[in-house]
């Protein structure tokens, strides 16, 4: 109930859509009796806007499905006053009164508030270039009806940008059109390190979708684009999915104050720099897990999370809410790619030392039927063992990895403590030592000193008179290798210890194990010895991204 400790009597909610529409049920929930108001300027409310993407290939074949709830269904459940097609045009924040237009016939009136929240959400990149009003983006219904209708009839698609939104748009548009994906860095899917993305451009190409890396789309015409590199490629649709930016504009008209990222500034309670608005979302600017600093994580769960705490913080809760730590997962046809925390790239950027720890297990016990290769990628702080991030790629398994580090990473958890875990397991489902706890086990071994060897390191450690000796089998060594390795089997080692020409040896196998056993003797022995690290697999996952990227 409102009273004079908290005396809000009417909340207005600015964007009806993940944080905006949770706010709203939120207070409801907490409170009977506040009149809550909320106003989109679309005609639609609390729809999937993740699952807009899979309405293109008929995935989720009804469009309806992707609306979660209505005005109406809001009206009936919440007793929430929800008004679409209502943009809020001006505001007065001393009497603390909107200026509202109703898109469906241009009229304004205005509008009291207590508290104000703003979910305005982000706004698709669309780069300046000639005709870009032809393109088109995903971001809402309105969107998705657009593109469907121009599916109608079109044959071939160029999606620019390789990110979340491009490769599932690329993915569900495939089945009806001929796509192409035209992507300005060296690789796909930003937030992955180049060795863990370069499986993306195989899989997309497996599938019939063209991909061309360093490369850019300069000019959009009638029935074609033109290319960075002079080519001139058919385009019947064109999708921009390059990336999003935090929609301030009203946050701007209304002086409120942003942060040095450009997304609007929040305390941690949401509250922006006037003490009677709030602003949560894809808008704002969030506490990044890692250094503490401003982020931008675009994600409809953290969206949702805020919504909430900013509707327990207007109603006099107490509430905080937690730095953000982009845990993402994306489907590309038969490959699944997750990533949380920050990649080798960012770390290397910012000067924070860490250690990198690659394998390759399978999702569940190999002797199961159906077992899948997982590649996983853990960072961690090399002194005190703190996980910095984890990527993971491979078929079944990927979610349920990810979502372990995640929450490890959340509870702090350090790398070595991961082999302590008690997971579930049955063949069906994993190992006895599932791939977690193998992360720990390296994890620990690393930290007491055992030296490894980064796949990026390999050419520069052999210019330096390093020996690649690699253990695998003579049939796994024939059927591809590091150049200039010497293969001598792990259950020959021991015998023919004579034969090394060096005691500076990077000790590769398929995934490190074997290495790590070959490395321990090899050390016994007096050599200096280097377990590389993901072995064979991550060695030609990295040398593949480094041609994808040369070329």
């Amino acid at each position: 109930m409102p009273s004079e400790e908290n005396p809000v009597r009417r909340v207005v909610v600015v964007g009806g859509v993940a944080g905006g529409a949770s706010a709203a049920a939120r207070l409801r929930r907490l409170d009977d009796s506040v009149e809550i108001v909320v106003l989109e300027r679309s005609g639609y409310v609390s729809f999937a806007n993740c699952g807009l993407p899979y309405h293109l290939s008929a995935t989720i074949p009804d469009r309806d499905d992707l609306l979660l709830q209505s005005p109406e269904s809001l009206r009936t459940r919440f007793a929430l006053d929800v008004r679409v097609l209502n943009e809020v045009t001006g505001i007065d924040r001393n009497a603390q009164v909107l200026t509202i237009r109703r898109l469906t016939d241009g009229t304004t009136y205005e509008l009291h508030y207590d508290a104000l929240i703003l979910s305005p959400g982000a706004a698709p990149i669309v780069p300046d270039i000639p005709g870009a009003e032809r393109g088109f983006v995903l971001r809402d219904v309105e969107d998705l009806d657009r593109l469907v209708q121009q599916v109608q009839g079109a044959k071939n698609a160029v999606i620019v940008g390789g990110g979340f939104i491009g490769l599932e748009a690329a993915e569900n548009l495939s089945p009806r059109l001929k796509v192409r994906v035209v992507e300005l860095g060296d690789q796909l899917l930003a937030p992955l390190d180049p060795e863990m993305a370069s499986p993306l451009a195989r899989e997309l190409t497996k599938h019939g979708i063209e991909v061309d890396l360093n490369c850019s789309v300069v000019e959009v015409g009638d029935g074609f684009a033109v290319l960075s590199d002079g080519r001139r490629v058919p385009a019947d649709l064109v999708l921009f999915a390059i990336g999003v930016r935090p929609d301030t504009g009203l946050a701007n008209s209304f002086g409120i104050d942003t942060g040095d990222l450009g997304g609007i500034a929040v305390d941690d309670e949401m509250r922006t720099s006037d003490p009677h608005i709030w602003a949560v979302g894809d808008a704002t600017e969030k506490i990044d897990i890692v250094d503490g600093q401003a982020t931008l994580t675009p994600l409809a769960n953290i969206a949702n999370r805020q919504g909430r705490r900013a509707a327990d913080a207007i109603l006099g809760h107490s509430t905080k809410v937690l730095p953000s730590q982009g845990t993402a997962i994306v489907k590309v046809f038969n490959l699944v790619v997750a990533t949380t925390g920050w990649n080798e790239k960012r770390l290397r950027r910012s000067g924070r030392n860490y250690l990198a720890i690659h394998t390759h297990p399978t999702s569940n016990a190999t002797y199961y039927p159906g077992a899948e290769q997982l590649t996983i990628k853990l960072l961690m702080d090399p002194t005190d063992g703190v996980i910095l991030g984890a990527q993971a790629v491979g078929g079944a398994g990927v979610d349920k990895r990810i979502d372990v580090l995640a929450t490890a990473m959340r509870a702090g958890i350090t790398a070595p403590d991961l082999l302590d875990l008690e997971l579930a397991y049955a063949p069906p489902f994993g190992s006895a030592k599932d791939p977690i706890n193998v992360l720990g086990y390296i994890a620990e071994n690393r930290m007491a000193g055992h030296a490894s060897a980064d796949w990026s390191e390999v050419d520069e450690l052999v210019e330096q008179g390093w020996l690649v000796l690699d253990v695998r089998t003579i049939e796994e060594f024939a059927a591809g290798a590091i150049p200039n390795s010497l293969n001598i089997p792990l259950d020959e080692l021991r015998a023919r210890l004579t034969e090394l020409p060096s005691k500076q040896l990077i000790v590769n196998c398929a995934a490190g194990q074997r290495a790590h056993v070959a490395s321990a003797m090899l050390s016994s022995n007096g050599y200096d010895a280097r377990t590389l690290d993901g072995g064979w697999n991550t060695w030609l996952a990295g040398a593949r991204a480094t041609n994808s990227s040369a070329g």
